[in-house]
């Protein structure tokens, strides 16, 4: 809606104007006040999830990191709140920010993609003729923009075919033979693996919500036989397993984490094995 229909809509009486100015300014009071509980709110998980952090050590590690997942899901939702009701243009930092200011949490930075990203080019062309003129129209430059998209994920059913010939001379049968697969007898492609355990193990998605989101690609896996398809596939993996196990117990100097180990030589207290 314009501006001018705006004011045409506007009440003459200046009884009526100093009303709605009002309520204006303390509906604007309220939501100034909600941002700054929320602001605060933020800040105060920050610094929450920050000393549980420090604290994360010791037999109680799993129990605070469980809180902390529980505030940074606080946290998360608080900021997904602020930023529906902003409605300022999206300032990703287009500016390279400074490395000082790069690491502070509330700032928007641009989001970085590697290089060897796929790239798509799309040409918005006006044609070779003028829309008033009608005179040829020449290259002169372009202004290029990128905006950074996904391909969904999708499951595919790769028919492996095995062509049967017969020799017109000898008769002979003649067939390439069946290529090996990860679990013997499985339709498990080696990449559905690897994603299934990569959800699995290292973004910690359940086996039951990796079920759910394939049904809605439309392959039904019951639960069970990704439960067999991951056993299967750590045995699998198991000879490479023991040659990472093997190479880093061979060497000269391990780094561990700083979680202290009380042990029972009480002559090594003061050497800092205690």
């Amino acid at each position: 809606m314009c501006m001018s229909n705006v004011t045409q809509n506007l009440p003459d009486d200046p009884a009526i104007l100093k009303a709605m100015i009002a309520a204006l300014q303390a509906e604007n009071a309220k939501i100034s006040a909600t941002l700054r509980v929320h602001d605060q709110l933020v800040q105060a998980l920050r610094l929450r999830i920050a000393k549980l952090q420090k604290l994360a050590f010791g037999k109680s590690s799993e129990k605070i990191e469980r809180e902390i997942e529980q505030l940074e899901l606080a946290l998360e939702d608080l900021l997904v709140a602020v930023a529906e009701e902003d409605g300022a243009p999206i300032d990703e930092g287009h500016n390279e920010p400074s490395p000082e200011a790069a690491d502070a949490p509330a700032l928007r930075r641009r989001p970085r993609v590697s290089d060897a990203t796929l790239r798509e080019r799309r040409e918005l062309d006006p044609g070779t003729c003028c829309a008033d003129c009608g005179g040829d129209l020449r290259v002169v430059g372009e202004d290029v923009s990128e905006l950074l998209d996904m391909i969904a994920a999708q499951m595919k059913v790769v028919q492996i075919a095995r062509i049967k010939k017969s020799c017109r001379r000898c008769e002979r049968m003649v067939q390439e033979p069946a290529p090996s697969r990860p679990i013997p007898g499985s339709m498990a492609g080696p990449n559905l693996l690897a994603h299934i355990l990569v959800a699995k193990f290292d973004d910690h998605l359940p086996l039951y919500r990796q079920h759910e989101i394939f049904a809605r690609m439309g392959a039904d896996i019951p639960e069970t036989t990704l439960v067999g398809w991951c056993g299967r596939a750590m045995k699998t993996l198991s000879p490479l397993i023991e040659r990472i196990e093997a190479d880093i117990m061979g060497s000269d100097l391990l780094h561990a984490d700083d979680t202290p180990i009380r042990v029972l030589d009480r002559s090594l207290r003061g050497k800092g094995a205690w």
